[in-house]
């Protein structure tokens, strides 16, 4: 090989390992994830109002995405003030913590390291929220408030509903 070559071939090699060394390791460009679509959370929101209606119960119910942001808010015709309120701080809690609400409660019961969780703004240590999930990854979450102790009931209804599209 000549001088020339060598030379050329000593300099691609150390650009190519300063290269390698530069990029992190598993450096990614564009992330692709999923998350709720307007439809997906219409169709959820309805289901849950739908389930409530046939239990005789008034409600609203929020389905947010996986980032926390609001898809979409629905309240019945007749549901309480405050349950607007209730079902979005439940889908909060159950997107922020990728488990239903109501195992918020219990943490909170069970962890006293963990009380001062309660104090984050949207969160609400009440049962009625519900991840929304496809195979183990959260892609966001419903909320309903309204009900005496049933709200858990019309989320998975919703959830239910769209369960085909969840996979």
């Amino acid at each position: 090989m000549s001088l020339i070559a060598k030379s050329v071939s000593k300099t691609v090699a150390g650009i190519v390992v300063a290269a390698a060394l530069a990029a992190p390791a598993g450096a990614q460009g564009v992330i692709a994830q999923k998350t709720v679509s307007l439809e997906l959370g219409q169709a959820i929101a309805n289901a849950a109002i739908a389930q409530c209606r046939t239990m005789g119960y008034k409600i609203s119910v929020t389905v947010l995405d996986r980032e926390g942001l609001q898809v979409v808010m629905l309240h019945d015709d007749g549901a309480g003030l405050n349950t607007r309120e209730g079902s979005d701080r439940k889908a909060y809690t159950a997107v922020a913590f990728g488990a239903p609400s109501a195992a918020f409660v219990a943490r909170m019961k069970n962890n006293p390291d963990s009380a001062g969780s309660i104090q984050y703004t949207r969160v609400l240590a009440l049962a009625g929220g519900l991840p929304i999930k496809v195979g183990n990854e959260v892609i966001g979450a419903v909320g309903v408030s309204g009900t005496p102790g049933k709200d858990d009931v019309c989320a998975q209804a919703g959830i239910d509903k769209v369960a085909d599209q969840l996979k």
